[in-house]
């Protein structure tokens, strides 16, 4: 038996698990920030990080604490995401192996999101096509074997959690974007309102929001329609260009399953869609994998740490680490 203690702190949730074997959740817990973040509209990174400071030691107590015996590495997230948070997150991971004499793994945010689809009971083999969606990533990711990634495609612009955030903002809906449009869009028709499709027949793995994000504006100084009907239309085009794309990616690549993951595979209609138009099957984590957390990073440091993939302790976050 393997544990890793996992910490993820790339944006606005302190995540830290103990998970064992690369599968099973010993012990858990996320501090969200939104309550937070929601009064500006957004992440605000400087009381991001203060806010991973305060209450990183207290969670990785508590967590330690519910499980008996000693872990045999640290996996923490070192990038993507906002540096002074990640800093808070590797810094305090690093620490402790450094005291403890355990290894210490450094983990790909995008990465993490994809091995949390292994702590489900159906975990996928590889080969597989992974689309991520959160608020910061839209990519979709050939996944050839553990740890070998190729990007195939990604967005140009906003990734499709941000512009849920910023239509969100224009509707008048409270932050994050994601869970109060998906409400607002089952008092509304769907059809209602036909937004563009970004890039939707230019026959690439490429995505675009900032055109659909602009006409939603253009659409609410023009005419007074329902904030129902807007959520739903916008919801709609939107999970529209993530399906277009990713039926394009299996048909180019031929890959035999997908892995959803990341924020945004919260958002009942894309599961439900992929699930039902798809011909392969698709792997996806429960909801409450889907947020940032530590679990996720414990799984993909167990992988790592399995195919002789740790780090130095002088290893430094990078805000805009590639896969």
């Amino acid at each position: 038996m393997t544990r890793i203690l996992g910490i993820e702190s790339s944006c606005d949730e302190t995540g830290i698990a103990i998970v064992e074997d690369g599968r099973r959740i010993l012990a858990a817990e996320v501090a969200s920030q939104i309550k937070i973040h929601a009064e500006f509209g957004g992440v605000v990174p400087e009381i991001a990080s203060r806010q991973h400071i305060q209450c990183i030691s207290q969670i990785a107590e508590r967590v330690m604490g519910a499980v008996d015996g000693p872990v045999d590495a640290v996996a923490a997230t070192i990038g993507p995401g906002l540096m002074g948070s990640l800093l808070v997150g590797a810094n305090f991971a690093k620490a402790l192996c450094y005291a403890w004499k355990i290894p210490f793994i450094p983990v790909h945010h995008i990465e993490g999101h994809i091995f949390s689809v292994f702590l489900t009971d159906a975990p996928p083999t590889f080969p597989f096509l992974a689309l991520v969606v959160s608020g910061g990533h839209t990519c979709i990711i050939a996944c050839d074997a553990p740890h070998q990634y190729k990007t195939l495609g990604s967005t140009r612009d906003d990734a499709v959690g941000e512009s849920f955030d910023k239509v969100a903002r224009l509707l008048g809906l409270p932050y994050p974007g994601g869970p109060s449009i998906q409400e607002a869009a089952k008092e509304g028709n769907p059809k209602a309102i036909r937004f563009p499709r970004g890039l939707e027949k230019s026959g690439k793995l490429e995505f675009s929001y900032s055109g659909l994000k602009t006409a939603v504006l253009y659409e609410m100084r023009k005419n007074n329609a329902a904030v129902g009907d807007v959520a739903a239309s916008f919801q709609d085009a939107a999970i529209d260009v993530l399906l277009t794309k990713t039926k394009l990616a299996i048909e180019l690549t031929g890959s035999p399953r997908l892995v959803l993951a990341g924020g945004v595979a919260a958002n009942q209609l894309l599961r439900d869609r992929l699930t039902t138009e798809l011909d392969v099957p698709v792997h996806m984590p429960p909801m409450s994998l889907c947020v940032d957390n530590g679990a996720m990073i414990a799984a993909a440091g167990h992988s790592r740490l399995k195919h002789g993939f740790t780090g130095a302790l002088d290893a430094t976050p990078t805000p805009n680490l590639p896969l």
